[in-house]
């Protein structure tokens, strides 16, 4: 495995073979299948609270909906929710390129699913124009006022999470508006007004509440205490509007008008701006320090994408740091690669034997990311560069660790000569996003997670001056940095909070292509906080190691370790599977894993040629397509 290249990329296609259907008949506890929403029950509370190293879960489930997969012969988009998914394809359908779609699909997200990404969030943005592949980075930045000990108390102690989120101080400045102008500016072919049509539309006609979005108004208590969101979001006695209400946003559609006529320019400075600041700095119970100044002065940043070689035929691009989801994806799949396909599968899904290796290789990734990874503006990469994680012969050093029984918490290797000088960041939530792939008439793709941090990101609605009913959600970006910024022994947490600083993420934007001929093979992502590294890693292994489709690989159950105990999903595996992951000495938690997972894969031609787009049956996603 090659651990780097900045050159443009070239990679073969691996048949498709019915192990899924082998699977859906032979295992014990297959996938339900149903076309109505199906509740998959959650692990017990006592089973999630053994260990502090399981991420808390971005968004609760609220069911399972069969997807069938969908086929394309030209374009494609896939989206979180079918609203979102239509605006992109009447881009499409319009003679738009990727990055037009993902935009008309984004700021339809923004309304129809806000309690993931949106206007006042960020984003991490792969795109591939046929020749290159670039990376934009949207991600928030901390206020020029804010310090390390943003969340700390006067004591000294740090805010339990809640504390820290509710409110303004974890709002950071948004940065999706300025990166997706700048990216229109060299890839869009519609008129930048053409894409805010669907959301305008749909925010002054209304869209029906939908399940998801309902269940995640009914489960957290903090939303309705902010004025604004009250209004729209709940009716007099404090109830979530229910199911089918035709839910209008006339101030979103005011901003997006403004936006739309004066561009990133009209909701970064005047009016917009200014309301953002004042809900912020004036929120009644823990204000923030985001400034005017701070708002006109986001600039997004271009970024040297990571490719890396994968077996002998893929090259996986992905984004490099803030973010640490490709770094801690390829980890993972390099210290696996000696596994082979006939190894891995019980009556195909993953077998105990094959998760024992992967749980410890995930460990050791997770280990190294919360020693290194960081704003690369701010803190040296290992060794003076990112590939040092990737190198083969540290991924050999690190696999070497990996027994056949657990081995427990792992500790950071040594990438580079010179040992760190900072502290390990303990472990803290990470929370929800949404996720977009496109592929065009002319080949070019954008992969695009997108997100507002936690679930209605800060609880904070504005209204951006217009004085009508909705708005849209400010992010609790601020609280993705290290709230406790030091160890005990006074050692700075490379993650910590710095003016102008940008959070690690775990987000992982990929494209995946061909090394022999450098054809677009895959465009793929999903939500999920820090687990989103184990769903495009699944997403990865599924489709090259053991040949299943888009649809097959993402509708597979979820696993992962954060270098603590193992999860699987619960009710998906067989009851083997857990019984010999802890003969094995694992730890092993069921729990819900609520990924979100969008990709488009090319189909081989004896298949018919074109794409196939699959969507996460976990939440409401669909793909759409000509």
């Amino acid at each position: 495995m090659n651990s780097l290249f900045n050159a443009r990329p070239c990679w073969p296609l691996p048949a498709l073979p019915a192990l899924f259907a082998l699977w859906l008949t032979a295992c014990s506890t297959p996938l339900p299948q149903v076309p109505a929403t199906v509740q998959v029950p959650a692990a017990s509370p006592t089973a999630v609270a053994a260990s502090s190293t399981i991420p808390v879960q971005p968004e609760g489930p609220s069911g399972w909906s069969q997807k069938p997969g969908w086929a394309a012969q030209r374009f494609a988009v896939a989206a979180a929710h079918p609203l979102a998914a239509d605006a992109g394809y009447e881009m499409l359908r319009a003679g738009g390129s990727a990055l037009d779609a993902a935009i008309a699909t984004q700021l339809v997200l923004t309304l129809v699913e806000p309690q993931s990404s949106g206007i006042a969030g960020g984003a991490f943005l792969m795109h591939w124009d046929g020749r290159q592949v670039v990376a934009l980075d949207g991600r928030e930045t901390a206020p020029a006022a804010a310090d390390e000990r943003l969340f700390l108390k006067p004591d000294g102690q740090t805010m339990n999470y809640v504390q820290a989120v509710v409110g303004g101080r974890s709002v950071g400045t948004p940065g999706l508006l300025r990166m997706l102008e700048q990216a229109h500016v060299k890839y869009g072919k519609l008129p930048w007004a053409r894409l805010f049509e669907p959301a305008i539309r749909l925010s002054e006609n209304g869209f029906e509440l939908g399940s998801r979005m309902h269940q995640m108004l009914s489960g957290d208590p903090q939303i309705k205490r902010d004025p604004q969101a009250a209004k729209y979001f709940f009716d007099a006695a404090g109830a979530p509007l229910p199911v089918g209400t035709l839910l209008r946003n006339p101030a979103l559609a005011e901003v997006l008008r403004k936006v739309a006529k004066g561009g990133s320019e009209a909701f970064m400075r005047g009016p917009v701006a200014a309301d953002i600041v004042r809900r912020v700095r004036g929120h009644a119970s823990n204000p923030g320090l985001l400034s005017e100044a701070d708002m006109a002065g986001y600039s997004p940043k271009w970024r040297e994408p990571m490719c890396s070689d994968w077996r002998e035929t893929w090259r996986v691009c992905g984004f490099p740091p803030p973010s640490s989801g490709h770094l801690a994806v390829m980890q993972m799949l390099g210290m696996t690669a000696q596994q082979s396909a006939a190894q891995s599968l019980d009556a195909g899904l993953p077998s105990a034997a094959w998760l024992n290796r992967y749980a410890q290789a995930a460990n050791l990734a997770f280990a190294d990311r919360a020693q290194f990874v960081a704003d690369p503006d701010f803190v040296a990469a290992p060794g003076g560069d990112w590939a040092s994680l990737l190198a083969p012969d540290y991924l050999r050093q690190r696999a070497a660790l990996i027994g056949p029984r657990s081995s427990g918490v792992a500790k950071p290797g040594q990438p580079g000569l010179l040992k760190t000088a900072y502290a390990p960041q303990a472990a803290q939530p990470e929370y929800g996003t949404s996720h977009i792939s496109v592929v065009d008439a002319e080949g070019r793709a954008v992969s695009m997670t997108t997100t507002v941090e936690s679930v209605f990101g800060s609880r904070i609605m504005s209204d951006g001056g217009t004085g009508l009913v909705g708005g849209f959600l400010l992010n609790n970006q601020l609280t993705d940095f290290a709230l406790n910024p030091r160890d005990a022994a006074g050692q700075p947490v490379a993650n910590r909070l710095e003016p102008g600083k940008r959070p690690r993420s775990s987000m992982a934007p990929t494209l995946v292509f061909d090394r022999r001929d450098g054809r677009l093979l895959m465009s793929l992502g999903s939500p999920g906080g820090a687990a989103i590294i184990h769903y495009v890693a699944k997403m990865l292994i599924a489709t090259h190691d053991w040949e299943m489709n888009v649809q097959e690989a993402i509708s597979l159950p979820n696993f992962g370790a954060f270098n603590g105990p193992t999860l699987l999903e619960p009710n998906l595996f067989p009851a083997g599977t857990a019984a010999g992951l802890r003969a094995l000495g694992h730890e092993v938690v069921e729990r819900d894993l609520t990924s979100g997972s969008q990709a488009i894969m090319r189909r081989p031609a004896k298949d018919g040629g074109g794409w196939l787009g699959g969507a996460d049956p976990r939440r409401e996603g669909v793909v759409r397509g000509d």
